[in-house]
């Protein structure tokens, strides 16, 4: 290859065809293209380490979850009331702490006046009332799943754990939503499980970007008696074909409601493909169980507060701003971009980003 005709033959062969890079591909010499080859079964290895990567790192999360577990137990006996935390516990320094500080000066006044007027003493409701529900109504993702009838059920929701599949078993992890004793159903828990999967695609190795989420189970909810808000009962009138009499029949048909979360759309198998409709839903199930393990389970306090969620517009702002910069020169993609893969990333960031988060 370092004969200057043979070289200048390939450029005029180069120059012939349309710039890209399959074209390019195709223009090379066998020779070349034979050690391209061996550069892609270098990639297929590559992408089975990186495979290995994630399964350690699994491994950390679950070893480290067991160190974070102590804290949300004690989160929920704050937040149920089961205990109440001391006064080094709840000292918080906020921003504005001169304003508070000033605040606290005029309102200790003002108690010397009340109290001399006798009025009555702040209600002093046991832990933190409807926590999780507020949470829900302040995440658009989680609210607009939660219909008006279930509204006073989730208000009984105590606590959102994540477990860790064992080490050995297959990848996955499961929710649990823990709930008290209430009028709607008899479960003190209700699950949903992720399974993952962790390795390249046989039929396209070159796709993988660490794990992702590709099925999830449920669990059936043992509804006390006309209390299943996932169903609703219609009347529908029906005449005979030879008498012609009417008749009033009642059916139970779905209804809309966050209670299906546990009764999920099951991924395709046996090769079979899922209507786009299907593969959206499935793609949203997947993605809301992501998010409920990697944000709102670890940073509870901080959507119940708003803090997150504040967080996360200015994040997706920026992202806005970034998509229209680039607009112009991404037209051709946007079909490609258009599909729907219900399968969602397990970390939803590149391998290069998240292995270069790992060295903070």
């Amino acid at each position: 290859m370092q004969n200057p005709q043979v070289l200048a033959a390939l450029q005029e062969r180069l120059d012939s065809v349309s710039h890209t890079p399959s074209s390019y591909i195709e223009t090379l010499p066998k020779a070349v293209r034979r050690r391209i080859n061996a550069l892609k079964q270098l990639q297929v290895k590559c992408a089975h380490i990186e495979a290995k990567f994630y399964e350690e790192v699994h491994d950390l999360e679950r070893k480290y979850a067991a160190l974070y577990q102590p804290l949300f137990d004690k989160r929920r006996e704050f937040i149920t009331g089961d205990a109440e935390p001391t006064d080094a516990e709840s000292e918080w320094h906020s921003e504005n702490e001169e304003e508070d500080k000033l605040a606290g000066d005029i309102k200790n006044k003002a108690v010397i006046a009340e109290k001399e007027e006798a009025a009555a003493e702040e209600p002093n409701p046991k832990g933190i009332p409807e926590f999780w529900f507020t949470i829900f109504r302040n995440v658009d993702m989680l609210s607009e799943l939660v219909q008006e009838y279930d509204e006073p059920i989730l208000k009984h929701l105590q606590d959102i754990k994540v477990k860790f599949s064992d080490p050995g078993q297959p990848m996955s992890f499961v929710l649990e939503f823990h709930f008290e004793p209430n009028d709607y159903f008899t479960n003190s828990v209700l699950t949903k499980t992720y399974k993952m999967k962790s390795e390249p695609d046989k039929a396209d190795p070159f796709s993988f970007e660490g794990p992702e989420i590709v099925d999830c189970d449920g669990c059936t909810i043992d509804w006390k008696k006309g209390k299943n808000v996932t169903v609703k009962t219609i009347k529908k009138k029906q005449k005979h074909k030879g008498r012609g009499t009417v008749r009033t029949i009642t059916k139970q048909v779905p209804n809309d409601s966050f209670f299906n979360f546990f009764n999920p759309l099951k991924a395709s198998g046996d090769g079979e493909s899922l209507d786009e409709d299907s593969e959206f839903t499935l793609a949203s199930d997947f993605e809301i169980g992501h998010f409920f393990r990697e944000r709102i389970v670890p940073r509870a306090v901080l959507y119940f507060t708003g803090e997150a969620v504040e967080d996360d517009d200015n994040f997706e702002e920026g992202e806005e701003g970034e998509e229209e910069e680039l607009e112009g020169d991404e037209e051709g993609e946007d079909e490609d971009d258009a599909e729907i893969n219900p399968k969602v990333s397990y970390l939803g960031l590149p391998t290069p980003v998240f292995a270069t988060l790992l060295t903070f």
